[in-house]
């Protein structure tokens, strides 16, 4: 048999079975990234609230100073959130909620401490859900308005001398002869 294949010997890939245990170092890592993320979510649930309150005020001038400093602190939390992805990849796991309650499950504090910003981050997700409304509702409102002063603007309204409006186009425009 000339024509017969040889085998393939593909190259040996190794694959992680089970979680390798952390070094102490980075289970304080782990602990301190954790930390500063349920810190950074109460902040920025705070700024959220700020952001209600001065959305239903219509304070657009504090609403841009707000966006700034909400930017700023979604950017911190995603450093965080990297971060605590990264040393989660470094063992085998996931990069989600469950793998994080499957290297804390022997750590009854940083668990219990992890489903709080599980918690917060809910608590967040709803809040800026209902100011996207408010947002959205405002927007509706100013475009409705802007609509309202184009319309006039195009076409405005006259009187005549016992003050009934009459149609556009029968009277002289201002500054003409």
């Amino acid at each position: 048999m000339k024509n017969a294949r040889k085998p393939l010997h593909l190259p040996y890939i190794l694959i992680r079975t089970a979680m390798q245990t952390p070094a102490p170092t980075e289970l304080q890592r782990l602990t301190f990234l954790v930390e500063a993320e349920a810190s950074q979510i109460k902040d920025f649930l705070a700024l959220l609230e700020r952001e209600e309150s001065l959305l239903v005020a219509g304070d657009s001038d504090g609403l841009f100073t707000l966006t700034v400093e909400k930017n700023e602190r979604y950017r911190q939390l995603q450093r965080l959130h990297d971060d605590r992805s990264m040393l989660l990849a470094r063992y085998g796991l996931a990069r989600d909620k469950d793998a994080m309650r499957t290297i804390c499950a022997k750590l009854p504090k940083l668990l219990t401490r992890w489903e709080e910003v599980l918690t917060l981050a809910s608590k967040a997700h709803n809040r800026n859900a209902i100011n996207g409304q408010l947002i959205a509702e405002r927007m509706q409102h100013n475009q409705a308005a802007l609509s309202v002063l184009l319309s006039a603007a195009n076409h405005p309204q006259l009187y005549d001398a016992g003050g009934h409006s009459r149609p556009t186009g029968s009277g002289r425009r201002l500054g003409s002869a």
